[in-house]
């Protein structure tokens, strides 16, 4: 009945929809920001795959992650739901009590008769076993049961897959010749050291996403084998931004916006590229609506079938991210609307960069805090070891699209950063973010002094207050302010 009730309701909004029961897969790719893709303007990163399928779907422009951290932004996709609203805001939260009692998008899917797999990388916060009919983890690149999970799924349902690779997460695991991107191909922004350790660090990334696109390509002619390529939604992401400081972890744009690809023959007539504002948490309820399963009340984000109808909708005048633990501690919030971007840091005392990179070793790490140390960096590389560090952060990523030029203290940005402020405070208001008191916060693994380890072992440190713990966020219905419509009418316009 909901699979016939769904088909006249996407003829209805024009959607071409060859069979109500379209079959989906989910791509997601590990630590890689939106422009490291061709068809997102790359000049030298080899993604044919990606780009042929953008070609011929939807490229979404200004798409962004809850939050840029794997763990809690799996966890935020698969109940759609911010992560402070999930009980497992945190990097590493294994045991969260909360996440298996809140709905997940596969496991409604799976219960309305789709067959459901997962095959690559798991690492979700809490418990998601119960999403997926099949579940294979392997290594190294995470693609290693993609093809065979396809053709071992029962003939007579429609499937979801959850494909997540483990590219372009560190280590890299290939030697550089075995990939076609060398050191020449890199193109290092300003916040990194342009020199020989880091654009050797660059190539290997560049050719682990190029494996990702490989593999991609694979599951497109096993579909188009199999005679399900046609009704098949194909959607390509990334759970958080390329592992380079200042990106990974981080709410500029170069750590929190995503890549997002959505590709389906029957579906989508007409290529574009919607400049709507979309948050990934729209996501599970976009999939439900097109399997024609019920929305669970929980879902906090907005579906984007009316996208599909109609790529110059605008769905969004904010999106919302936070920044919480990821090995040590943090609390930052980020809204945009338009162009204007705007980044609260409750914690300025404490800096910004991710120790632990260096301590592993990351070439592109150690080489810009080494370039630090010796006094020879530039103001724009020092920026990220700076304390303490700005409360307000405004950018106009229309003009300044790496988020270098700080607004915050421009006379003429005034009643913006006033108007954004009173936006994410309503928002924390009504989807129950807190701050913890700093010393309740769960603890950093390294010294921010000594830079040694604190602790042996890695995972989270036991114990910790969690952003949303103390309004048991996680039953909060409420997703905050989506259109202008929604502001209280007390906040500035």
């Amino acid at each position: 009945m909901k699979s016939a009730l769904l088909w006249f309701v996407l003829i209805a909004v024009g959607v071409a929809h060859a069979n109500p029961r379209p079959n989906i897969v989910l791509f997601i790719a590990d630590d890689v920001s939106a422009g490291d893709f061709g068809c997102y303007g790359h000049p030298t990163l080899r993604t044919p795959c990606v780009n042929a399928l953008a070609a011929g779907g939807l490229r979404f422009s200004n798409a962004y992650l809850t939050t840029s951290s794997c763990s809690p932004t799996r966890t935020s996709l698969i109940t759609g739901r911010y992560p402070h609203n999930t009980g497992a805001p945190e990097l590493h939260m294994d045991k969260s009590p909360h996440l298996g009692g809140l709905p997940q998008f596969p496991r409604e899917l799976r219960e309305a008769g789709y067959h459901t797999g997962h095959a690559g990388k798991w690492h979700f916060n809490g418990d998601a076993t119960g999403s997926f009919v099949t579940r294979r983890e392997s290594q190294p690149t995470g693609a290693e049961h993609w093809i065979p999970l396809l053709r071992d799924r029962p003939q007579d349902k429609p499937f979801f897959m959850w494909f997540a690779a483990n590219d372009a997460h560190r280590d890299w695991d290939q030697p550089l010749a075995a990939g076609p991107h060398g050191p020449a191909d890199a193109v290092v922004p300003p916040y990194l050291v342009d020199g020989p350790a880091t654009r050797e660090d660059m190539a290997h990334y560049y050719n682990e996403v190029h494996r990702f696109d490989v593999n991609i390509g694979r599951v497109v002619e096993e579909l188009k084998r199999q005679g399900v390529y046609q009704n098949t939604i194909l959607i390509v992401m990334a759970d958080n931004g390329r592992p380079f400081p200042r990106d990974k972890s981080y709410l500029t744009d170069s750590g929190i916006k995503t890549p997002l690809v959505i590709h389906w023959p029957a579906g989508i007539t007409k290529p574009a590229v919607p400049g709507s504002l979309v948050s990934t948490i729209d996501l599970a309820p976009t999939i439900l609506e097109l399997a024609g399963v019920a929305r669970p009340p929980s879902f906090q984000g907005v579906s984007l079938v009316p996208v599909l109808r109609d790529p110059t909708t605008k769905l969004r005048d904010f999106v919302f991210a936070e920044r919480n633990w990821h090995v040590q501690r943090y609390h930052e919030r980020m809204v945009r609307h338009g162009d204007l971007v705007y980044i609260r840091n409750n914690l300025p005392g404490l800096t910004g960069f991710n120790i632990v990179n260096h301590t592993n070793g990351f070439p592109a790490d150690v080489e810009l805090v080494a370039r630090w140390r010796a006094g020879t960096a530039t103001a724009v590389q020092n920026e990220v070891f700076a304390i303490p560090r700005p409360i307000d952060s405004l950018y106009d990523v229309g003009k300044d699209p790496l988020q270098l030029h700080n607004l915050a203290g421009s006379p003429e940005h005034a009643d913006t950063l006033r108007h954004l402020k009173a936006v994410l405070s309503q928002w924390t208001a009504e989807t129950g973010d807190t701050l913890p008191e700093l010393a309740a916060m769960t603890a950093d693994r390294h010294d921010r002094d000594s830079w040694k380890a604190s602790r042996s072992g890695g995972g989270r440190p036991p114990g910790g207050t969690v952003p949303g713990e103390s309004t048991q966020a996680w039953n909060i219905l409420r997703s905050g302010p989506v259109l202008t419509n929604d502001i209280k009418t007390n906040t500035p316009k």
